[in-house]
């Protein structure tokens, strides 16, 4: 696993926000804008590949850290492996599917650090962006929001208690 993502340890609420933003920046532009490269990087033939976004917005495919425990919560091992198993799609949505949980875990791995306070408002902030799977689509980025794009007071389908008004929001 290249060394952008081992030094990286966001404290706040907000660098928790802008660091689970990137990783999904980068994950979804292998799953939809540089799809071929990612695509021929998941040879079946290598050994156990995992895919990797990382906090300056960059991806890679790679083998897992040697280290143990590792030093971020890894992301599926073996994507690869089903590749010519499936038809694309199918293996695309696969892949976005795991890669939802990884971004997940790292984002609550860094948030263990936070206060109560902190950590409701970091949990509330990363339920609303939308994820890189969208079931039921024939292009797995069609309408996935950017941060940049996002109003979270446009969000409707979020539920009131997990709302937060302006003035809590930290971004």
């Amino acid at each position: 696993m290249a060394s952008n993502s081992s030094s990286h340890s966001p404290r706040t609420v907000e660098e928790i926000f802008k660091d689970f933003s990137a990783r999904h920046a980068a994950v979804l532009r292998a799953l939809t804008g540089d799809v071929e490269e990612f695509y021929s990087q998941c040879d079946p033939e290598r050994d156990n590949l995992c895919l990797y976004g990382h906090p300056n917005e960059s991806w890679e495919v790679s083998v897992p850290a040697e280290e143990v425990p590792p030093e971020l919560p890894e992301p599926v091992l073996g994507i690869n492996f089903a590749r010519d198993g499936m038809e694309r799609r199918d293996w695309l949505s696969l892949v976005a599917m795991h890669t939802d949980s990884w971004l997940l875990s790292v984002a609550f791995y860094f948030g263990a650090r936070l206060n109560r306070n902190e950590r409701t408002t970091k949990e509330t902030i990363v339920i609303i962006l939308k994820i890189i799977h969208n079931e039921g689509r024939e292009d797995i980025a069609h309408e996935v929001l950017t941060t940049d794009q996002m109003n979270l007071e446009d969000i409707k389908d979020i539920p009131t208690e997990w709302r937060i008004s302006k003035s809590r929001a930290t971004l």
